[in-house]
């Protein structure tokens, strides 16, 4: 414990440092206060009462922090920009133009990332003025369906994502780490008490006897421990592959000869696979309770009302009717998918082998050119495989615990992903800062 606090102590000891953690520390309170500023013209119990029953929208009230049940002006919080952001990396492949300012250093970094803040925007006033006008017409807003209060709906949601696009990009510049991701910790994080004091609630509290209660506690906390330190060895580990640079004569001097690797990771495409395949589950239960559709089952249920049940979490591995669990394989069959669909997009192993060649490298024991490629592609689609399947095991177990044991939490897999993911990638940058200004590592 004192080892942490001296780490700590010295990273504030740096002017930069402390300036940077106070800057994103202002940013967040500000994002906080945002999210409980009421959208005009909603109201707002009758809007509390209806989230309440729609279980489908816990994912998306707990990527924003709430601030999707409570229908503030951050109703929409950064989802817009992540979607945009996910759909300009896709475009980058199938649009030339794109893939260009992709192998175009910063500068087509820039031009890039200016893009997708313009696409953010039109998504933001795409999905606010759907959301105005399901809400209107299921009575939830104060005028009802008109032009003056669907456009202040869909002004305010959108100036309110793209304030927090705008904040996140001034916490990447002036705070620590990237800003969008810390944001969306925030809004995950400040969910997780509630979710705490639930499993307490239930699993602890409500025990029969002291031993219950302690066996209750002990495994709860085995679980998300266990969780957490896999999601660390998912996220961190990666296959090196050997790279030999050959020899070459420049004037009088042998340059060259020198031996490095390619890191390949072994969730190579993070929480991208998740977030796809619930995305696919998730938007038609969506677009059917904004019609009035709920999912249900039993012999008077009809159809549609069966198939959408099929889609929902809530209904996978229950004991008592097992069937509506097939959804639950599709959706693994889903993650695997995308995580060969997204890496084989992102990351192009002929690309690859042809820089090595140009600038003289080498994998030992293969031939470069086609050889590499074939070798890195092998490679690759293995890792993909292990990694897919540890992505749809920490997909699979707060669903499995939902239920079979009932426990309703708002974070599930994806949750810890991201929480993991940002946490490690933000104290990688605080070493990274203080390793340049010749301080002891923070991590290390």
């Amino acid at each position: 414990m004192q080892n942490i606090i001296d780490k700590i102590r010295s990273v504030f000891k740096i002017k930069d440092l402390r300036n940077r953690i106070i800057y994103t520390l202002l940013a967040l309170i500000i994002v906080r206060i945002g999210c409980q500023l009421p959208l005009p013209g909603v109201k707002a119990d009758f809007i509390a009462d209806w989230f309440s029953k729609q279980d489908s929208m816990n994912f998306f009230d707990q990527l924003t922090g709430g601030s999707f049940a409570q229908m503030s002006i951050f109703a929409l919080n950064i989802t817009p920009y992540i979607t945009a952001s996910i759909i300009i990396q896709l475009l980058t492949i199938a649009i030339p133009r794109l893939e260009e300012l992709h192998k175009d250093g910063e500068e087509g970094r820039k031009k890039l990332a200016e893009y997708t803040r313009y696409l953010a925007v039109v998504l933001s006033i795409m999905e606010s003025a759907a959301m105005a006008i399901g809400f209107g017409n299921q009575g939830l807003l104060t005028e009802g369906v008109s032009f003056t209060s669907v456009t202040v709906c869909v002004v305010a949601l959108t100036a309110g994502a793209t304030l927090l696009m705008w904040l996140g990009e001034q916490i990447t510049q002036n705070g620590i780490g990237n800003g969008i991701s810390i944001i969306l910790l925030y809004n995950i994080v400040s969910r997780l008490p509630s979710d705490m004091n639930t499993l307490y609630q239930k699993f602890v509290k409500g025990g029969s006897n002291v031993t219950n209660k302690l066996i209750g506690a002990i495994v709860i906390i085995a679980v998300i421990v266990g969780m957490v330190v896999f999601i660390i060895y998912l996220s961190d580990g990666e296959r090196r592959i050997n790279v030999q640079y050959s020899n070459k004569t420049q004037g009088r001097k042998l340059v060259g000869g020198q031996s490095s690797h390619i890191p390949l990771k072994i969730n190579t495409a993070g929480v991208i696979p998740i977030i796809f395949a619930g995305s696919l589950f998730q938007m038609p239960i969506v677009i059917a309770q904004f019609a009035g559709v709920q999912a249900a089952g039993g012999s008077k249920a009809t159809a549609l009302q069966k198939f959408l049940k099929v889609l929902s979490q809530n209904s996978w591995c229950d004991p008592d009717d097992l069937f509506y669990s097939i959804g639950l394989v599709v959706y693994i069959a889903l993650i695997i998918f995308f995580a060969y669909f997204y890496t084989a997009i992102t990351f192009n192993p002929q690309e690859i082998a042809s820089n090595m060649k140009k600038s003289g490298g080498f994998v030992p024991g293969i031939r470069p050119g086609k050889p590499t490629t074939d070798y890195l592609t092998n490679v690759l689609n293995k890792i993909i495989l292990i990694g897919a399947i540890g992505l749809s095991f920490v997909a699979f177990v707060p669903i499995f615990f939902s239920g079979v044991f009932n426990a309703d939490v708002s974070f599930g897999g994806t949750s810890l992903i991201i929480i993991v993911g940002v946490i490690l990638e933000t104290l990688k940058q605080i070493e990274s800062k203080m390793v340049v200004r010749h301080y002891k590592g923070f991590i290390a």
